[in-house]
């Protein structure tokens, strides 16, 4: 990093950055559960399956936890007492509904988790294995209680409010054996980690680094270990207010080209945005001398500009590839 004495160029270049792609999105928020005689579970076909490459498992370590999702029709005020329009549990953490989703896709996943032998522990468990997890690595515990989580949805305001319960006693290291880390990893394509239980967590990152199996983090917000994690990451994809919290930056484009700059190994970075869809910057591998310069945000607007809001299916807009500049970071080193 420059010292603070040093003034910086007016620019920043980073060379070989490739396209931020701003995928358009009429699909409204996910603010209220449906009962659960309507609940449906979507999986692809067995021809589609047949399409997928031969190996594809992922493997993913992080939160399973037990959701309790109230829905309310305004956000109680102190004192208040209300009653809840509708209330479902099912399975949720991070690791755990990804994993899920790519079990619907007809992928393979591992999961590496703790719960506690508990009747919120076991229904995890029922419910990843019934869409098809993996979870023989999974840590069971005789004792304490299995991670849970209150979830308050506003009907009003349309957002959530989510109460965590850690599950306890937490997971350690030793409790993952390395023959049973080699196994998990055995033919896995890609490893999925959400950044919690983060002292095992690295210990996964570090031998899948060994074995030059990609690495995808899941960057919700600046958690404890996670900064060593994303020294691993091969993908990252974030939160709306991660990118700004962890690097500073004062918009999500300059914040996108500061993550690529601190992790050399990104190959790309995802920033989630709601109902506004998500927004892609990945660095390029191809040679690109004579490509045109241009500033971060200036480009994140000119895409921006060509969204159809009359577009009822999420739409991809990429630029071609341009070497970013950016006025408001300094280079790493």
């Amino acid at each position: 990093m420059l010292p603070p004495s040093t003034s910086p160029p007016p620019f920043t270049s980073l060379p070989n950055l490739s396209s931020l792609r701003l995928p358009s999105s009429s699909s409204s928020r996910i603010v209220s559960p449906p009962p659960a005689a309507t609940t449906t579970r979507v999986k692809i076909t067995s021809s589609e399956i047949d399409s997928l490459p031969e190996h594809r498992i992922i493997l993913g370590c992080g939160a399973a936890v037990v959701d309790f999702l109230a829905t309310v029709a305004s956000y109680p005020k102190p004192d208040d007492k209300i009653r809840s329009t509708s209330l479902k549990v099912q399975g949720g953490g991070n690791a755990g509904n990804a994993l899920t989703c790519a079990a619907r896709l007809g992928l393979n996943p591992r999961l590496i988790s703790k719960v506690a032998d508990d009747i919120q522990g076991r229904g995890v468990l029922e419910e990843l294995e019934s869409d098809g997890v993996d979870t023989s690595f999974f840590v069971v515990s005789k004792e304490g209680n299995s991670p849970f989580t209150y979830i308050i949805v506003d009907n009003e305001t349309k957002t959530r409010t989510c109460i965590h319960t850690p599950g306890y006693p937490p997971m350690i290291p030793d409790e993952l054996s390395r023959s049973s880390l080699l196994s998990a990893l055995n033919g896995a394509r890609l490893v999925y980690i959400d950044g919690r239980l983060h002292e095992t967590a690295l210990v996964i990152a570090q031998e899948t680094a060994r074995k030059n199996v990609p690495i995808l983090i899941d960057a919700e917000k600046k958690r404890e270990g996670l900064d060593d994690l994303l020294s691993f990451a091969s993908y990252a994809v974030c939160s709306s207010k991660f990118p700004l919290a962890w690097t500073e930056a004062p918009s999500i484009p300059s914040a996108l080209v500061s993550m690529l700059l601190r992790l050399p190994k990104i190959k790309f970075v995802i920033v989630t945005l709601g109902e506004d869809g998500c927004v892609m910057l990945e660095r390029s591998t191809e040679e690109a001398p004579a490509s045109e310069e241009k500033d971060a945000d200036s480009l994140w607007e000119s895409l921006k500009q060509r969204k159809d809001d009359n577009i009822a299916i999420p739409t991809c807009y990429a630029s071609v590839i341009y070497i970013l500049l950016n006025s408001t970071i300094f280079p790493y080193y």
